[in-house]
């Protein structure tokens, strides 16, 4: 490179050879000292500036660096050392620029080894365990695999965005969800059931004709779900799943007829075993689908496909027999009657439908009851909440999912459920916001205001992001026609029609710690609170309803259902703001809007100041009921009758804590530590995290402290009685 400086190198290194001068690596290696490397820094650093360095120059600096490190009289010199030494005589010489842009440098290779670092010590954490920021994923070398990736990908995404952008995300003032998918793929889907399995569909290795006999449908809607799930990340629903399964009844019934005709029978005989041969298939093909949502895997073989089931307004009889008898499977359980964690079921009651005594499908809403006594599932939406009525009058039936995924309006096309979902979420550091406004409500609205511009560009930045994405890259659910807006699509277009339709939803988590920050009280406490919590949720409603109009794209306010991050929001504000009782002085911030878990309130209380949130969390939403032991299903009834007679809320889901026994599926009582039909010690628990259920053991930090500070709200001073 310098011929000259070749020569100085010689003499230099040749010198300090003789002294046995080492240059001690970062990683504590020693290597010979080799003074071309300092040459080649100051050039590179000059590179950056304007005018540049010319060569002679260079060859001074390199010596004066040399003399100094000479001078020191060392055996063994740090990297460190040499590049402070090179920063002082870059300076001293008066070379200033070429100083700033020489420890600029250093700072970004500094970044790069601790992101390299953090990157290694994640993996070296995997590989001992998977981490529980999702409670269903597996513990297996697939998912470990997985989860190595998806920490790379992590890393590759925050280095790539705004700097402003990951910086917020890093430091806790914002949450990008699934950021190892910012730029692969979208959240969730509602897929048309129905639409798909009557044209058929292909996976990628052949053709799947349309099937003729319930059976074969059944069968298939678990491959789409699995399918759909291998394109995306968060779940995936089948939003009317009872009707969509409801019109291959139809033909299994005349197969079965004309093969009982075959044998020569006729009249009411015929009639009577066509039906009861009947509702054997839809048995076994009903209980297929439960085996399969809790044994076929999705996403390289981490997870069973997060599901959601949507039944409960059956069109018709053949749709009313599909709820029904999947509903009894259900409540029969998996192969020794152990619980079915998937799909998640939500049994939707509407007036006139099945929610009173009167209406036609008013056992089918007993029926439902009854199961969530027992599974915890079905969970239940109301169709009467105003919200939800509105499009039901216009015949477009809502629905919704575990992850709470809710999506109706749309700016772009027609309103409804099939082929959309919420694209990507990003969630709001509420607690946060009250910390730093200090009591003062108008700084933190103001903080506020911030905070959600901030959201905005960060959905925008994702939205320029996936929009690069071709057909071609989800070829299952944009190549065949699950996801609305990729009608008409080739291969290598562009997905952003598809981002049109789903939603770009602003959620966020601590309303209680928020207004605990404000006000000394959270809004179960005191009813100053309780205004100022609609208030704050309401002026984020407004915020997203603005962003319609102006981007032309579907917004939404999200409750967000916060798994891992309701534990990992309040371990960095603990490092800024310390313990601050009712706020920090725990391991987790409470899910969205809800009152905090170890607060005594009564049911009718916990109902009436959540309802009106459901109806500003238009991107989704949920309230839970925690309750004793089993409750039985006119319990569950009494409560759900309340909330949805009473109040404007949707969807809700009643929790309390189940235990079974592995070795032979027996239930077991609170208190029981062994069973009393085996004496097995190998006990199961399953509770609800944020809208699936999980296995105990699989909870995250977070989530498991909190599951241990609920209190239920069954007791004598204010139990379920107080809904009559």
């Amino acid at each position: 490179m310098f011929s000259i400086m070749y020569q100085v190198d010689t003499r230099y290194c040749v010198w300090r050879d003789t002294l046995m001068l080492h240059v001690v690596k970062r990683d504590g290696r020693k290597v010979g000292f080799n003074s071309q490397k300092i040459a080649d820094a100051i050039k590179g650093a000059s590179e950056e500036i304007a005018y540049g360095l010319k060569e002679s120059e260079i060859i001074e600096i390199t010596k004066d660096v040399i003399k100094e490190i000479e001078n020191r009289e060392l055996d063994e010199i740090t990297v460190e050392t040499i590049q402070n030494i090179v920063e002082d005589t870059l300076a001293s010489l008066n070379y200033g620029e070429v100083s700033r842009t020489y420890s600029n440098y250093r700072q970004e290779r500094t970044m790069v080894r601790e992101i390299k670092s953090d990157l290694m010590k994640a993996i070296e954490k995997i590989g001992v365990e998977t981490d529980r920021d999702n409670a269903n994923v597996g513990n297996n070398f697939s998912s470990k695999l997985l989860r190595i990736a998806s920490e790379s990908n992590k890393w590759h995404n925050l280095a790539s965005m705004p700097k402003n952008l990951a910086k917020a995300h890093e430091n806790g003032d914002l949450y990008y969800h699934d950021l190892d998918s910012y730029n692969l793929t979208t959240n969730c889907l509602h897929i048309p059931t129905r639409e798909i399995l009557e044209r058929g569909f292909n996976t990628g290795y052949g053709t799947i004709n349309p099937p003729k006999r319930i059976e074969s449908a059944a069968e298939l809607s678990c491959i789409l779900l699995q399918s759909t799930q291998n394109d995306m990340f968060g779940g995936q629903s089948h939003p009317d799943f009872d009707n969509d399964m409801g019109i291959f009844v139809e033909p299994t019934r005349k197969e079965i007829r004309c093969e009982l005709e075959g044998y020569g029978l006729t009249g009411s005989q015929l009639e009577e075993l066509t039906e009861k041969k009947l509702k054997k298939q839809i048995h076994q093909a009903m209980q297929g689908i439960v085996y399969n949502l809790n044994t076929m895997h999705s996403r390289a073989g981490s997870q069973v496909p997060f599901s959601s089931v949507n039944v409960g307004i059956p069109e018709n009889h053949d749709s009313a027999m599909i709820c029904e008898i999947f509903l009894l499977e259900y409540e029969k359980g998996l192969g020794k009657g152990e619980q079915p964690i998937f799909p998640n079921i939500i049994f939707r009651v509407k007036e006139g439908v099945n929610r009173e005594v009167s209406d036609p499908y008013y056992y089918l809403y007993e029926l439902a009851c009854r199961v969530a006594s027992k599974r915890m599932n079905p969970t239940f939406m109301n169709i009467d909440a105003d919200f939800n009525k509105d499009y039901y009058d216009k015949g477009v039936v809502p629905a919704t999912m575990g992850c709470r995924t809710y999506i109706m309006s749309n700016v772009n096309g027609e309103p409804g459920t099939k082929g959309r979902g919420n694209i990507a979420p990003t969630t709001i550091n509420l607690p946060r916001i009250g910390l730093l406004a200090k009591g003062n409500v108008d700084k933190f609205f103001e903080m506020l205001d911030v905070r959600l511009n901030l959201a905005k560009e960060a959905l925008m930045h994702r939205y320029e992001v996936l929009k690069n994405l071709r057909v071609k890259d989800l070829p299952f659910v944009a190549g065949q026609g699950l996801m609305k807006g990729s009608e008409g699509l080739e291969p290598n277009d562009s997905i952003e029609p598809i981002l049109k339709q789903g939603s770009w939803s602003i959620g966020f988590i601590g309303l209680a710690e928020t207004l605990t920050a404000l006000t000394g009280k959270h809004h179960g406490e005191d009813e100053k609170s309780r205004e100022l919590g609609v208030k704050i949720i309401s002026h984020m409603r407004d915020y997203t309803d603005k962003l319609i109009e102006e981007t032309k794209l579907n917004w939404s306010t999200y409750a967000t259902p916060a798994e891992g991050l309701s534990g990992k929001f309040i371990l960095q504000d603990k490092k800024v703001f310390g313990e601050v009782a009712g706020i920090t002085n725990k391991d987790y911030y409470t899910n969205s809007y809800h009152i905090p878990v170890g607060f005594p309130i009564s049911i009718k209380d916990k109902i009436d100041i959540e309802a009106p949130y459901h109806k500003l969390c238009n991107a989704g939403h949920i309230t839970y009921i925690e309750v004793d032991d089993r409750p039985d299903g006119e319990t569950i009834m009494d409560i759900l009758n309340y909330a949805y007679k009473n109040t404007n809320i949707s969807y809700m889901g009643i929790n309390f804590h189940i235990r079974y026994c592995k070795s032979c599926g027996t239930y077991l009582d609170t208190g029981d530590i062994k069973c009393p039909k085996c004496g097995s010690n190998d006990i199961q628990g399953v509770s609800r995290v944020t809208g699936y259920l999980s296995l105990d053991e699989r909870f995250g930090p977070g989530k498991h402290a909190e599951r241990h500070d609920r209190l239920t709200h069954t007791t004598k001073e204010s139990g379920y009685r107080d809904c009559e």
